[in-house]
């Protein structure tokens, strides 16, 4: 009698459906966390550029806040138009799924505020919360846009 070796169709077929099964369960989790890993990071950089904002303010004090991020950026010798205080990827403007801004920055030199935003570059994908703070370095969040972030946001 020969005995043949191997799997029949049926033992793959119940092994691939109970791979997909779990990954079935497993990706919205994945997807979940990757979301959340995104949001700590953009909050962690708008500390980031308010630590640096005040360096700014502390280092050039006849310009006082700058409304660029390229002007906190930089490499090279420090000035106050490449201040060499944040990363490249954080000046260009976008980092970890969420891109970053300046604005209401006041008129007249020196600036005396300024507004720090983060944007989810794909909302509800890559963020679902957006965040903003300003020259008080609070940092408040909102789900469903900036503009409301900065007008009646929640503290973090």
């Amino acid at each position: 009698m020969k005995r043949n070796k191997g799997f029949s169709l049926i033992e793959l077929l119940i092994v691939v459906a109970i791979i997909l099964i779990i990954a079935a369960i497993a990706i919205p989790n994945l997807l979940r966390s990757r979301i959340a890993a995104n949001e700590a990071s953009a909050v962690g950089s708008l500390r980031t550029i308010n630590i640096a904002e005040i360096t700014y303010n502390v280092t050039y004090p006849n310009v006082g806040f700058t409304c660029t991020l390229g002007n906190l950026g930089g490499s090279g010798a420090p000035s106050s138009t490449a201040a060499g205080l944040i990363d490249a990827n954080l000046a260009g403007g976008a980092k970890s799924g969420y891109s970053f801004g300046l604005q209401g920055c006041g008129s007249g030199t020196p600036i005396v505020t300024y507004q720090s935003t983060a944007t989810p570059t794909s909302p509800g994908t890559t963020g679902q919360r957006y965040f903003c703070s300003d020259s008080s370095g609070v940092i408040k969040y909102d789900a469903t846009s900036t503009a409301n972030c900065l007008t009646n946001g929640n503290p973090i």
